[in-house]
């Protein structure tokens, strides 16, 4: 910190996706609508998942959880996306790119560790069914969040106090649109190596930890569902966990490529293109992913829908009256 001081650092400036400015209009449009849809998704999910009966259970506290953590994780990162894009100043105030780097740190780490408890899930539901309201009650689910949260506040905590120490030594362009860790290490102005490793075996033990309980769990559950008498069991276990899979793949791959090797290892122009995909589209994509295809939820959504044309039409009648 007292490098950055002393050398009278105040702003960083972000130099954006692309070096061609006519590009930023288009870009400002593209990602303003992947934010609204991922607001109101991800917004109609929490919604919806708190007020149905029907959905209180498990699967969806864990899914309210993702959607939550998703609308935190692109509000970190898109409204300074979009003030930049918008207008000629591509400006941060250092204080604002640390705090930026922090919460995406933690926000990021701790859907790794929400999406593997999210297949631990999965597994009970599908492996155990007559005991999954007993094992995964409301105290244990409220733990395994817990948990998640704050793995991802601890790991955040490491790396990203080891990067705010690094020197910059004036330093204050950095080739990205947002502030993340690999590309404030890249502008320090000593030997990163430390950083670089600690960074890529942190993430490898973050990653493999959270994979390997996905890859077991689902292990265990398409041995289950070949068991599974009935087609329809069959495909309802499989719409089920397919669309968790979907999401582990939207997330996992990215974030794999930039953070499991050192930063100098990929082409910047590619890690701008994985970061804004994992940071943007997946928030987006995910409350599609879980509810085009589930049934229980289109059902508890027109409920809901119903409920409230109905309630305002008897206000209505009422304010006549």
């Amino acid at each position: 910190m007292k490098h950055v001081n002393e050398s009278f650092l105040e702003d960083f400036i972000l130099m954006g996706f692309t070096k061609y400015p006519c590009l930023d209009l288009p870009l400002f449009f593209v990602i303003l609508t992947s934010y609204i849809f991922t607001l109101l998704g991800n917004i109609a999910i929490i919604l919806v998942s708190q007020r149905d009966s029907q959905l209180q259970n498990p699967m969806y506290f864990f899914l309210m959880s993702l959607s939550f953590l998703d609308l935190c994780f692109t509000t970190t990162t898109v409204p300074q996306m979009l003030f930049n894009l918008g207008g000629p100043n591509k400006n941060i105030t250092y204080i604002g790119c640390m705090a930026q780097a922090y919460v995406f740190h933690w926000l990021g780490c701790t859907e790794c560790v929400l999406l593997g408890i999210m297949a631990l899930d999965r597994y009970v539901a599908v492996c155990k069914p007559l005991s999954y309201s007993v094992i995964m009650d409301h105290k244990l689910c409220l733990q395994l969040s817990s948990t998640a949260w704050l793995i991802g506040l601890a790991n955040s905590l490491l790396q990203s106090t080891l990067t705010v120490q690094l020197p910059l030594c004036g330093n204050q362009v950095l080739d990205h649109f947002f502030c993340e860790l690999p590309s404030l290490i890249k502008i320090a102005c000593v030997d990163t190596t430390v950083n670089e490793v600690t960074l890529a075996v942190v993430a490898t033990f973050l990653v493999i930890g959270p994979l390997s309980m996905i890859l077991i769990s689902y292990g265990y559950i398409a041995r289950a569902v070949f068991q599974i008498p009935s087609a329809a069991g069959k495909l309802k276990a499989f719409n089920t966990c397919s669309s968790h899979l979907l999401v582990v793949s939207l997330f996992y791959g990215p974030g794999i490529c930039i953070y499991m090797q050192p930063s100098g290892n990929v082409f910047q122009d590619l890690t701008k293109v994985l970061t804004l995909f994992y940071c943007v589209i997946t928030p987006m994509a995910n409350p599609f992913i879980y509810t085009l295809r589930n049934k229980d939820f289109k059902g508890a959504l027109k409920r809901l829908l119903r409920r409230t044309i109905l309630s305002r039409r008897m206000g209505e009648n009422d304010v006549l009256l």
